[in-house]
């Protein structure tokens, strides 16, 4: 059975591809106004350059995550979706945000969940959980009317505390939450168990750096240098921030993530 929270493209109407604007600059090769469809994009719904989208100046295409936001509003919201009819298409485009919103707060929590926390937290997220995936299965009018930023708010506060239990066990841990980290000199750093949330991280040297137990929640990884780094249980490490960053081999995963494809062999 596939993953809710995992993007799958072929049972998606190229929403990513036609939804959002993007404009021209370190991660797309050209400006595209929203609710436009790509000019890579063939009739069937699939990227004409999916291969070589890095080499033709496309990498912000390859580390998007719709956390599976796009097969839901394709097959649930607007079952039977023609991205091609604009009347539909605007409403979409008034949908597939907030959808993708909660999907990404129901993966966070999912990952909360997964820690060991009191069975107080626990409760609470569970709820939340429950909250998430009942506001998720709405109508589009429901949708439109949800507040993503309260909602945001709510969860955000579970999250945090799950984070704390999770690194207490870390002695003095350092506190780099929103920290501009812009080409940061942080080479075999001991990160262990510090707040990276909402960092940014672009271009970071964290090579050989220990990150076991950091909390990476929202940050900013494109051209981060993780070439033998640990990132065995970082907290709340996405896939797409992986495929956002530059590793090797012996970049040190578990759990379901994977080595992306463009990474170096071990030196």
């Amino acid at each position: 059975m596939t993953d809710p929270l995992r993007a799958d493209c072929a049972s998606c109407a190229a929403l990513c591809c036609v939804v959002p604007a993007f404009a021209r600059g370190a991660d797309f090769a050209l400006d595209k106004p929203a609710e436009t469809a790509c000019p890579n994009l063939a009739d069937d719904d699939r990227c004409g350059i999916h291969p070589v989208l890095r080499e033709r100046g496309f990498p912000g295409c390859t580390v998007y995550d719709c956390f599976g936001a796009g097969q839901h509003v394709t097959r649930a919201v607007f079952p039977g979706l023609d991205r091609r009819d604009r009347t539909v298409l605007h409403q979409v485009a008034t949908v597939f945000p907030v959808v993708r919103a909660l999907q990404e707060l129901r993966w966070l929590v999912r990952a909360a969940r997964a820690l060991e926390v009191p069975a107080a937290l626990a409760a609470d997220l569970a709820d939340a959980d429950d909250e998430l995936s009942r506001r998720v299965q709405g109508t589009p009018e429901q949708l439109r009317g949800v507040p993503v930023d309260v909602v945001r708010a709510r969860v955000n506060p579970l999250l945090t505390r799950a984070s704390e239990h999770a690194r207490r066990s870390v002695r003095r841990p350092r506190d780099l939450r929103g920290a501009d980290l812009v080409g940061a000199g942080l080479a075999g750093a001991d990160l262990r168990g510090a707040s990276l949330r909402g960092a940014v991280l672009l271009g970071a040297d964290l090579r050989r750096a220990d990150l076991r137990l950091a909390d990476v929640t929202g940050a900013d990884t494109r051209g981060a240098r993780l070439e033998g780094a640990d990132l065995r249980g970082t907290l709340f490490l996405t896939q797409a921030q992986l495929d956002a960053a530059r590793g090797d081999a012996a970049t040190r995963l578990e759990g379901a993530l994977l080595h992306p494809a463009h990474w170096a062999p071990a030196a």
